[in-house]
């Protein structure tokens, strides 16, 4: 699917949603990105907690980054015009959808799927995910062995392509777990996304805490 909408602004769009105290997990690239990955990314992908009165409150937070759906073969401006309203019952009808907002693309899942295809559901996901603070939220971000076994799963060629650097994220957090130490977080994250080093200073601080 072609997308001519806004570029991704992922600290505005995670600063919506947990201005409206949306309940989520970030997982797919940005996740991977917040992990140490180097792979570029171009959207947002979330799993929402799917209890209705959550839905509302991302429903709100969709109508202030004036969320409109994203549709094969349909420009910004003719989804703009389509006649949705963006409600709980809207959310909860759909389940997992696309959006393009003023903060970039940002896909609502309702669960993941691990290497058998079983569905995870966002609780599960939330037990095992990392908080991170960034400029103006904390967030969780799936586990790495959740985002390893959702693009095993899912098999497109940028999931392959994306697999050897999580892998070995994979590998250097368990050996550290093996240590009995805590994985070192790298600084940098993803350039293509400009608010993504505001993050990255904030992780580099709080990592300089444990230091001393």
């Amino acid at each position: 699917m072609s997308y001519n909408g806004p570029p991704l602004d992922l600290t505005r769009l995670l600063q919506v949603l947990v201005k409206n105290d949306v309940d989520f997990v970030v997982i797919g690239g940005s996740a991977a990105g917040f992990l140490g990955a180097s792979r570029l990314t171009e959207d947002a992908d979330c799993v929402v907690n799917r209890e209705r009165a959550n839905l509302d409150r991302l429903a709100s937070a969709l109508r202030e980054l004036h969320a409109r759906l994203r549709v094969a073969r349909m420009s910004d401006e003719e989804a703009q015009a389509l006649p949705i309203v963006v409600d709980g019952l809207m959310l909860e009808t759909t389940g997992s959808s696309t959006w393009t907002t003023d903060a970039g693309p940002f896909d609502v899942m309702s669960d993941l799927r691990d290497v058998r295809g079983t569905t995870v559901p966002y609780h599960e996901l939330l037990s095992r995910s990392l908080v991170v603070q960034g400029e103006g939220f904390v967030v969780h971000v799936a586990s790495v062995d959740d985002i390893i076994a959702a693009k095993t799963f899912a098999n497109r060629q940028k999931d392959r392509e994306a697999l050897p650097e999580l892998l070995e994220i994979q590998a250097r957090e368990r050996s550290a777990s093996a240590q009995g130490e805590s994985a070192p977080r790298p600084v940098e994250l993803p350039k293509n996304v400009d608010s993504q080093r505001s993050i990255a200073d904030e992780l580099n601080e709080t990592r300089e805490e444990r230091e001393f």
